[in-house]
Protein backbone atom coordinates (compact mmCIF):
# COMPACT_ATOMS: atom_id res chain seq x y z
CA UNK A 1 0.00 0.00 0.00
CA UNK A 2 2.74 2.48 0.95
CA UNK A 3 4.59 1.86 -2.31
CA UNK A 4 1.45 2.61 -4.36
CA UNK A 5 0.51 5.67 -2.28
CA UNK A 6 4.02 7.10 -2.63
CA UNK A 7 3.25 7.69 -6.33
CA UNK A 8 0.19 9.79 -5.51
CA UNK A 9 0.79 11.58 -2.19
CA UNK A 10 3.32 14.03 -0.73
CA UNK A 11 6.09 11.89 0.82
CA UNK A 12 5.34 12.97 4.41
CA UNK A 13 1.64 11.99 4.03
CA UNK A 14 2.21 8.41 2.83
CA UNK A 15 2.69 6.82 6.27
CA UNK A 16 -0.22 8.56 8.07
CA UNK A 17 -2.63 7.94 5.16
CA UNK A 18 -1.58 4.27 4.99
CA UNK A 19 -2.25 4.00 8.72
CA UNK A 20 -5.63 5.77 8.37
CA UNK A 21 -6.70 3.35 5.62
CA UNK A 22 -5.57 0.33 7.66
CA UNK A 23 -7.18 1.58 10.89
CA UNK A 24 -10.56 2.11 9.23
CA UNK A 25 -10.33 -1.14 7.21
CA UNK A 26 -11.14 0.69 4.01
CA UNK A 27 -10.39 -0.63 0.55
CA UNK A 28 -8.78 2.08 -1.62
CA UNK A 29 -9.22 1.88 -5.39
CA UNK A 30 -7.35 4.27 -7.68
CA UNK A 31 -9.39 4.68 -10.86
CA UNK A 32 -9.35 6.47 -14.20
CA UNK A 33 -10.49 10.09 -14.29
CA UNK A 34 -14.19 10.80 -13.77
CA UNK A 35 -15.20 14.27 -14.89
CA UNK A 36 -17.93 14.76 -12.29
CA UNK A 37 -15.98 13.74 -9.18
CA UNK A 38 -12.48 13.34 -7.75
CA UNK A 39 -13.40 10.45 -5.45
CA UNK A 40 -16.22 8.68 -3.68
CA UNK A 41 -17.02 6.59 -0.62
CA UNK A 42 -19.24 3.53 -0.62
CA UNK A 43 -20.37 0.92 1.85
CA UNK A 44 -20.47 -2.31 -0.14
CA UNK A 45 -23.31 -4.90 0.07
CA UNK A 46 -21.06 -7.20 2.14
CA UNK A 47 -20.50 -4.41 4.70
CA UNK A 48 -16.95 -3.58 3.60
CA UNK A 49 -15.94 0.07 3.04
CA UNK A 50 -14.50 1.31 -0.25
CA UNK A 51 -13.20 4.64 -1.48
CA UNK A 52 -12.21 5.39 -5.05
CA UNK A 53 -9.87 8.24 -6.01
CA UNK A 54 -9.07 9.48 -9.53
CA UNK A 55 -5.55 8.60 -10.64
CA UNK A 56 -4.98 11.91 -12.46
CA UNK A 57 -5.11 14.18 -9.39
CA UNK A 58 -1.99 16.06 -8.32
CA UNK A 59 -0.59 14.86 -4.99
CA UNK A 60 -2.13 17.66 -2.90
CA UNK A 61 -5.62 17.22 -4.36
CA UNK A 62 -5.20 13.43 -4.02
CA UNK A 63 -4.45 13.86 -0.30
CA UNK A 64 -7.41 16.20 0.33
CA UNK A 65 -9.76 13.92 -1.64
CA UNK A 66 -8.63 10.78 0.21
CA UNK A 67 -9.20 12.40 3.60
CA UNK A 68 -12.53 13.83 2.35
CA UNK A 69 -13.77 10.31 1.52
CA UNK A 70 -12.46 8.71 4.73
CA UNK A 71 -14.28 11.49 6.62
CA UNK A 72 -17.57 10.17 5.16
CA UNK A 73 -16.86 6.74 6.61
CA UNK A 74 -15.87 8.17 10.01
CA UNK A 75 -18.91 10.48 10.15
CA UNK A 76 -21.36 7.68 9.30
CA UNK A 77 -19.78 5.35 11.88
CA UNK A 78 -19.76 8.03 14.57
CA UNK A 79 -23.14 9.71 13.96
CA UNK A 80 -25.18 7.12 12.04
CA UNK A 81 -26.31 6.82 8.44
CA UNK A 82 -29.13 9.36 8.64
CA UNK A 83 -26.80 12.39 8.65
CA UNK A 84 -26.42 14.64 5.58
CA UNK A 85 -23.43 13.52 3.48
CA UNK A 86 -21.76 16.96 3.72
CA UNK A 87 -23.45 18.24 6.88
CA UNK A 88 -21.92 19.52 10.11
CA UNK A 89 -20.94 16.04 11.32
CA UNK A 90 -18.95 15.33 8.16
CA UNK A 91 -17.35 18.80 8.26
CA UNK A 92 -16.25 18.17 11.85
CA UNK A 93 -14.71 14.79 10.93
CA UNK A 94 -13.06 16.18 7.79
CA UNK A 95 -11.47 19.07 9.72
CA UNK A 96 -10.23 16.75 12.50
CA UNK A 97 -8.72 14.23 10.08
CA UNK A 98 -7.15 16.93 7.91
CA UNK A 99 -5.65 19.06 10.68
CA UNK A 100 -2.43 17.00 11.13
CA UNK A 101 -1.63 17.50 7.42
CA UNK A 102 -2.00 21.29 7.32
CA UNK A 103 1.69 22.03 7.85
CA UNK A 104 4.70 23.03 5.75
CA UNK A 105 6.16 19.50 5.74
CA UNK A 106 3.14 18.37 3.68
CA UNK A 107 1.89 21.36 1.66
CA UNK A 108 3.88 24.13 -0.06
CA UNK A 109 3.84 27.50 1.69
CA UNK A 110 1.74 29.08 -1.08
CA UNK A 111 -1.06 26.54 -0.51
CA UNK A 112 -1.12 26.53 3.29
CA UNK A 113 -3.12 29.74 3.90
CA UNK A 114 -5.67 28.80 1.21
CA UNK A 115 -6.09 25.32 2.70
CA UNK A 116 -6.31 26.66 6.26
CA UNK A 117 -9.03 29.08 5.13
CA UNK A 118 -10.95 26.31 3.32
CA UNK A 119 -11.02 24.10 6.42
CA UNK A 120 -12.71 26.74 8.56
CA UNK A 121 -15.88 25.57 6.81
CA UNK A 122 -15.06 22.86 4.23
CA UNK A 123 -17.28 22.63 1.16
CA UNK A 124 -18.79 19.48 -0.34
CA UNK A 125 -16.09 19.63 -3.05
CA UNK A 126 -12.76 21.41 -3.26
CA UNK A 127 -13.96 22.58 -6.69
CA UNK A 128 -16.75 24.70 -5.19
CA UNK A 129 -14.12 26.72 -3.32
CA UNK A 130 -12.79 28.75 -6.25
CA UNK A 131 -9.69 29.99 -4.36
CA UNK A 132 -8.65 26.47 -3.37
CA UNK A 133 -9.47 25.03 -6.79
CA UNK A 134 -7.30 27.61 -8.60
CA UNK A 135 -4.46 27.22 -6.07
CA UNK A 136 -4.49 23.42 -6.45
CA UNK A 137 -4.65 23.62 -10.26
CA UNK A 138 -1.27 25.34 -10.33
CA UNK A 139 0.21 21.94 -9.34
CA UNK A 140 -1.57 20.04 -12.14
CA UNK A 141 0.17 18.90 -15.30
CA UNK A 142 -0.12 21.43 -18.12
CA UNK A 143 -3.33 21.22 -20.15
CA UNK A 144 -5.21 23.27 -22.74
CA UNK A 145 -8.09 24.20 -20.42
CA UNK A 146 -9.05 27.63 -19.09
CA UNK A 147 -11.24 28.67 -16.20
CA UNK A 148 -14.49 30.41 -17.12
CA UNK A 149 -13.46 33.48 -15.09
CA UNK A 150 -10.25 33.82 -17.15
CA UNK A 151 -11.87 34.08 -20.58
CA UNK A 152 -13.37 37.31 -21.96
CA UNK A 153 -17.12 37.91 -21.92
CA UNK A 154 -18.66 36.82 -25.24
CA UNK A 155 -16.10 34.03 -25.76
CA UNK A 156 -17.24 30.68 -27.14
CA UNK A 157 -16.11 27.63 -25.18
CA UNK A 158 -16.66 23.89 -25.06
CA UNK A 159 -17.14 21.66 -21.99
CA UNK A 160 -16.19 18.01 -21.40
CA UNK A 161 -19.35 16.59 -23.05
CA UNK A 162 -18.83 18.56 -26.29
CA UNK A 163 -21.54 21.20 -25.69
CA UNK A 164 -20.62 24.77 -26.63
CA UNK A 165 -21.49 27.96 -24.79
CA UNK A 166 -21.11 31.72 -25.03
CA UNK A 167 -19.89 33.39 -21.84
CA UNK A 168 -22.26 36.02 -20.45
CA UNK A 169 -22.37 38.30 -17.39
CA UNK A 170 -21.51 37.37 -13.84
CA UNK A 171 -24.52 36.93 -11.56
CA UNK A 172 -23.46 37.03 -7.90
CA UNK A 173 -20.95 34.13 -7.79
CA UNK A 174 -21.55 32.42 -11.15
CA UNK A 175 -21.49 33.29 -14.84
CA UNK A 176 -24.57 33.11 -17.05
CA UNK A 177 -23.62 31.26 -20.23
CA UNK A 178 -25.76 30.64 -23.31
CA UNK A 179 -25.76 27.12 -24.77
CA UNK A 180 -25.22 27.65 -28.50
CA UNK A 181 -27.41 24.77 -29.78
CA UNK A 182 -30.46 25.28 -27.54
CA UNK A 183 -30.37 28.95 -26.51
CA UNK A 184 -30.78 27.91 -22.87
CA UNK A 185 -28.95 29.76 -20.09
CA UNK A 186 -26.73 27.83 -17.68
CA UNK A 187 -24.86 29.03 -14.61
CA UNK A 188 -21.14 28.20 -14.44
CA UNK A 189 -18.85 28.27 -11.44
CA UNK A 190 -15.98 30.76 -12.09
CA UNK A 191 -13.46 27.91 -11.79
CA UNK A 192 -15.19 25.53 -14.22
CA UNK A 193 -12.54 24.25 -16.63
CA UNK A 194 -13.41 24.75 -20.29
CA UNK A 195 -11.82 24.68 -23.73
CA UNK A 196 -11.71 28.13 -25.31
CA UNK A 197 -12.81 28.03 -28.97
CA UNK A 198 -13.22 31.66 -30.01
CA UNK A 199 -12.70 35.02 -28.32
Amino acid sequence: MREILSKYLPATAVEPISEMIRFHSVHLKIVNERVTRHGDYRRMPDGSQQITINSNLNKYRFLITTVHEIAHLVAFEKYGRSIKPHGQEWKHCFRSLMLPFIRPEVFPGSLLPVIANHFRNPKASSDTDAHLSVALKSYDAENDKNYVFEIPSGSIFRIHNGKTFKKGPRKVKRFECLEIDTGRIYLFQPNAEVELLKV
